[in-house]
């Protein structure tokens, strides 16, 4: 069941079957979600904020734009929320084409309301944990964007684990100089230590390279 006493984002459906609307509502509102109905695609998309939505449920086949169509326009804006794709008996392969796209998972009608809940907690859950990882990110990124170019060369060098001479070589510096990039790069990004500035750069996506770039 969802937590006691915590408001989450909003649960979307959308599904252009009045019953199965009203039947998931009040199921999930009944848990503790707060939850937002859309008869078709377009409907949703003209109040599309992903920040806002802790999951979104998709029916599969639904008149003018589709839940394979709706899902790929998503995917294309970015910042997809957790997915779950709504499938009836039989369309497997449309349920694997929807996780290939970046659906978080789907489930079958007729829907049993526990194993439902479930797979929408556990939707909730994941990007509760996505986003967090995202935040982390995004900081770390942030942390190195004012290095200026000559710094980052000289970051590539040390995560390749070269030392101030080595680097110095490499770029035609001295070494004095490389200490003092060393140094301005310590203090722009807030790295407390030589490890703390790895686990920055490896959160950045700025991975140490055996064969660091020439100058």
């Amino acid at each position: 069941m969802m937590k006691p006493g915590t408001k989450p984002k909003t649960v979307c459906v959308i599904d252009d079957d009045d019953a199965v609307r009203d039947s998931l509502q009040a199921l999930l509102g009944g848990s503790g979600a707060d939850v937002s109905t859309f008869p078709d695609a377009r409907s949703f998309l003209e109040t599309y904020q992903p920040e806002n939505i802790s999951c979104a449920l998709i029916d599969v086949r639904m008149p003018g734009i589709d839940g394979i169509e709706l899902l790929e326009l998503l995917v294309k804006r970015g910042n997809l929320p957790p997915i779950l794709i709504i499938t009836g008996h039989g369309e497997v392969k449309m349920a694997v084409q929807a996780l290939k796209i970046g659906a978080f998972d789907f489930i079958e009608k007729p829907f049993e309301p526990d194993a439902l809940i479930e797979r929408v907690n556990a939707a909730i859950r994941w990007g509760e944990t996505n986003s967090a990882e995202k935040q982390k990110i995004s900081e770390a990124k942030a942390q190195l964007a004012p290095l200026t170019p000559r710094e980052m060369d000289v970051l590539k060098y040390l995560l390749a684990g070269l030392s101030n001479k080595a680097i110095a070589a490499k770029i035609d510096l001295s070494p004095r100089t490389i200490e003092v990039h060393r140094a301005h790069i310590m203090e722009k990004t807030k790295a407390e230590s030589l490890s703390h500035l790895v686990r920055l750069c490896l959160l950045a996506g700025l991975e140490p390279d055996e064969q660091p770039p020439s100058a």
